[in-house]
């Protein structure tokens, strides 16, 4: 009997133990489990001092504590009566985060760049927005209410197998593909061509994306130089179709051509890098460097402070212009409509204007987001970059009008005025000018297309022969 008492004792033991255990599990059991992976040091992180605080012209006063994805959980179950908890992670390539996913990991939300948006389209791996998160009447819908007109028009002319990249992925930031240069040692008409890359004149002095994507750009453009710079070409009724097509061509002949001119542009310049060209530009090892507008900024910022003045070049052949969106994945969101809610929601939450400035600080890339009915961001380009006559005069600079209509209202408004900053004239080939191109930088750009199989394993192939070295050549096969 006292064995059996003894039993009966353990076992309502464990049964207390174990009920206060099971409510816990109900409790977890209710918490969406958000899975996101971006870039590294893509999204700000809170913590900001005195110093980082941004008071803008309207009173606002921009000082996080927290991060963004801490500040989404609290934000979510005080909007929606919901826990969610965001598991972040990041990547460092886009080729990184799709082999993390095809060797099995799963996310719900993604920001790749957009080559990658279209190659996950057209593998079947997206899961559409939904129509509650495109809906426009919705005040909390801060992307589409928000997103750039100009961009969202990039989006929506963008199709994989007839369906808008609009449709599947949400822009987060964007920009283009230029050169940083020294002005006290290559002029302005000199870095205002992609064939720099290639002058005698400064052998050994430049460097370049180790990116095949990026290189190849530079290598096309240059190859068709003569024929996207004539007058014929430019004053073209289909110019920009005509161009997108030209720099999109993976052919035999062409990417052959290509190779040649980036064979001889690593023997030109001083290296192929992935990311010391920033470092190597604000210490003076190099004269120019081809670099993404945002880590153009970081690298003119970085400079500026040890009285180091550097400038940015939107070449006038073309420019490359690229951006990352954020893309729901299926294997993650698996139909689950309050998962797809949090989701949508997070992407909602990081297009809130305060929150775009945020993360343009933090980053120093350029937001998507123009604002809308908002004209936070425009006040934050200006307290960036706005400047008055005692300003410009103390710089000893010009001051002019700087309009971004485009971006603010969409290309077809671009001359009503309305979005205009008073910059000094240096700010038209610096760090303005890299985070907001003017609208003739945006005629001459080209998003790189998803390349097919057979493109993409020409280029590939391309691209190993000029870093390493082409067997065929080598042993005459």
């Amino acid at each position: 009997m006292k064995r059996i008492k003894a039993l009966i004792a353990c076992m309502l033991l464990m049964a207390v133990t174990i009920l206060p255990l099971a409510g816990c599990g109900a409790e977890d059991s209710d918490t969406i489990v958000l899975r996101i992976s971006n870039w590294e040091e893509y999204i700000d992180e809170g913590g900001w001092t005195e110093e980082d605080a941004i008071e803008l012209e309207d009173g606002t006063v921009i000082q996080p504590e927290k991060s963004i994805a801490e500040e989404f959980e609290q934000w979510y179950f005080e909007k929606f009566g919901q826990k969610v908890k965001v598991e972040y992670s990041t990547f460092g390539t886009n080729e990184e985060l799709y082999n993390q996913m095809t060797l099995g990991d799963q996310y719900d939300l993604v920001c790749p760049s957009e080559y990658m948006i279209m190659k996950l389209m057209t593998e079947g791996y997206i899961q559409p927005f939904s129509q509650e998160f495109m809906d426009t009447s919705n005040p909390d819908n801060y992307y589409v209410n928000g997103v750039s007109p100009y961009i969202r028009s990039v989006f929506d002319d963008l199709k994989i197998n007839g369906q808008a990249l609009s449709n599947c992925a949400a822009g987060y930031m964007w920009g283009t593909l230029g050169i940083v240069y020294n002005p006290d040692e290559v002029t302005e008409e000199e870095a205002a061509h992609w064939n720099l890359l290639s002058s005698d004149k400064f052998r050994k002095q430049i460097t370049i994306k180790d990116s095949v994507r990026d290189a190849f750009f530079a290598g096309i453009s240059i190859l068709n130089e003569n024929q996207i710079s004539s007058s014929a070409f430019t004053n073209a009724a289909d110019y920009r179709d005509r161009l997108s097509s030209t720099l999109n061509d993976t052919s035999k002949e062409t990417v052959d051509a290509v190779g040649d001119i980036l064979s001889g542009i690593k023997d030109n310049v001083y290296s192929f890098e992935t990311d010391s060209g920033k470092a190597d530009m604000a210490t003076g090892k190099v004269v120019a460097n081809m670099q993404w507008s945002g880590d153009a900024v970081y690298t003119l910022n970085e400079a500026e402070a040890d009285d180091l003045y550097l400038c940015y070049s939107a070449p006038e052949e073309s420019v490359n212009l690229w951006f990352d969106g954020w893309c729901m994945m299926k294997n993650g969101i698996q139909g689950d409509e309050k998962k797809q809610q949090a989701a949508e929601s997070f992407v909602n939450y990081v297009s809130m204007p305060e929150n775009a400035i945020r993360n343009m600080y933090y980053i120093g890339y350029t937001s998507v987001i123009s604002g809308g009915e908002s004209d936070q961001i425009l006040q934050y380009a200006d307290y960036c970059y706005g400047a008055d006559e005692a300003e410009a005069e103390e710089a000893r600079e010009k001051l002019v009008e700087y309009p971004l209509d485009y971006f603010f209202l969409g290309r077809k408004n671009s001359e009503t005025g309305e979005y205009t900053i008073m910059t000094t004239e240096d700010q038209t080939r610096r760090q303005l000018f890299a985070q907001y191109p003017t609208e003739d930088v945006i005629n001459r750009s080209v998003v790189m297309a998803y390349f097919n199989k057979e493109g993409n394993e020409r280029i590939n192939q391309m691209w190993t022969d000029v870093r390493c070295f082409d067997l065929n050549k080598v042993f005459g096969f």
